[in-house]
């Protein structure tokens, strides 16, 4: 699938034929007839130069298994310095001094989310990741040694967190526009699946191992060791490359759109300019806005409030978690979802049913079914609008049209926070899952409306899908 530039609508992929002036001319020139009266004998065939890391027709290659290993190594190095960071906050300043040091991390990477997708798109991702990357693994090796020296105070751990909220605006922008120029595009939705698959292992193997160190170690050991996984996470994206045959299909599929002044302005007009990139980065918002309040709080209050305790917020958020797996394995090993558009609109009313089923469970059985469902929607959701958006993207503007969406995606939601609570306290938890569900359902609705979304394609590899 890609987006026809000059109409604004979704469409496939012209394959081009090949030139009829390819290759060398089977009959020989007139000066050569008359040096070599006798037949001349074919020139030996040229060996093929090998491409670093080029995507075989079956995967989407090398260079992605370093990608993915690369941001799993920096999602378990997240969790590992976050713990150690909120467990040293408590203990130095209390509870209400743990809530402002990790709410301080949030602040820059919602003020400078666009800039650092401004910043990527004009230095190049790879570049950006890369720095980023080396940025965290100093500030944790910093930290690790200035809290085994002394004990850590509120400021410096304020300052650690400040540092890291605005290497996230850089990271994140950067590593989600990489892809596009390590795989082919039909591929795209495959490493969405796969991405979706390393971020629930990665949380179900960091939380654990951060919490192992953190016990046995100290902070100094937590901090430490997410060094550690920043510097592995480094050294696989230093020898990343980005493959030519990816790249000049990225650029192809546009028509190599200039990358302009580079500018957060820029940016936000070429999103305006092209509906499908507006209502999945709008719709993205919406079902945003009804799933992280009730997801991370609400459970909390709506377990305590039906008698489940924390037992039940565990059990709750391993069956969403079961249903997000198993739609990064199907994305990851199908490869390929006919009508996309249609799915993940399909996809947000899963996820309205799966909450309103939580919210209305008189038992703990019920509302881990609810969950699954929730889970098996948001996947979905979450993996194809990415690949939409790969695909859709100007190369030169994905930076800029990443951040956007992710903006959406996490900068927004600790606005939502105090309002959830406002909500649980007067109405009951029920209430903040009915405004979830209400918000999932609206999203569903305006998929449904919007033409440009519900009939949404994605590339089939080896040849374009038609629209039916």
């Amino acid at each position: 699938m890609t987006v026809n530039r000059s109409s604004r609508t979704t469409g496939t992929t012209a394959t081009k034929s090949p030139s009829a002036s390819t290759g060398s001319s089977a009959c020989p020139s007139p000066t050569e007839t008359a040096a070599h009266p006798g037949p001349v004998a074919p020139a030996a065939p040229r060996k093929p130069v090998p491409v670093p890391d080029a995507p075989p027709a079956s995967g989407p290659g090398p260079a992605i298994t370093r990608w993915l290993g690369a941001f799993a190594a920096s999602l378990v190095g997240d969790q590992m310095w976050f713990l150690a960071l909120a467990w040293s906050a408590a203990e130095t300043a209390g509870p209400t001094g743990a809530g402002i040091v990790v709410t301080l991390g949030t602040v820059p990477r919602a003020l400078l989310m666009l800039l650092g997708g401004s910043i990527a798109d004009r230095f190049g991702a790879r570049r950006v990741v890369i720095g980023s990357v080396l940025v965290r693994f100093a500030v944790m090796a910093f930290a690790a040694a200035a809290v085994a020296l002394a004990a850590p105070g509120v400021a410096l751990l304020a300052a650690i967190a400040l540092v890291f909220g605005a290497v996230d605006a850089l990271f994140m922008p950067a590593i989600g526009a990489l892809p596009p120029t390590l795989t082919m595009p039909e591929h795209y939705a495959r490493v969405q699946g796969l991405r979706s698959l390393m971020t629930r292992l990665s949380a179900i193997a960091g939380a654990p191992a951060a919490g192992l160190v953190l016990a046995n170690g100290g902070v100094a050991a937590a901090f430490a060791a997410s060094a550690g996984l920043f510097a592995f996470s480094f050294l696989l994206l230093w020898r990343l490359r980005p493959v030519p045959a990816a790249v000049a299909a990225a650029d192809a599929k546009d028509g190599g759109v200039p990358p302009g002044d580079g500018s957060i302005r820029e940016g936000l007009r070429y999103v305006r300019s092209v509906p499908l990139l507006t209502w999945v980065i709008a719709v993205g918002i919406i079902s945003e806005l009804g799933f992280s309040a009730p997801m991370n709080l609400g459970l909390v209050l709506l377990s305590g409030d039906r008698g489940w305790g924390p037992g039940g917020v565990g059990l709750m958020l391993g069956a969403w978690g079961a249903g997000a797996v198993a739609t990064g394995l199907v994305l990851s090993v199908r490869g390929h979802v006919p009508h996309a558009g249609r799915v993940m609109t399909a996809a947000l009313g899963l996820g309205a049913v799966g909450m309103g089923v939580m919210g209305l469970a008189p038992t703990l059985p019920v509302a881990m079914a609810g969950a699954a469902v929730l889970g098996l929607g948001s996947g979905f959701w979450g993996g194809l609008s990415a690949a939409l958006i790969q695909t859709t993207a100007a190369r030169s503007m994905l930076g800029r049209v990443v951040a956007l969406q992710m903006l959406g995606a996490v900068g927004l939601v600790p606005v939502t926070y105090p309002l959830a609570g406002l909500l649980s306290d007067t109405a009951g938890p029920a209430a903040l899952f009915a405004v979830g569900t209400g918000l999932q359902a609206l999203a569903c609705a305006v998929a449904l409306c919007c033409a440009p979304l519900r009939t949404a394609l994605l590339e089939r590899p080896g040849r374009a899908e038609r629209a039916s």
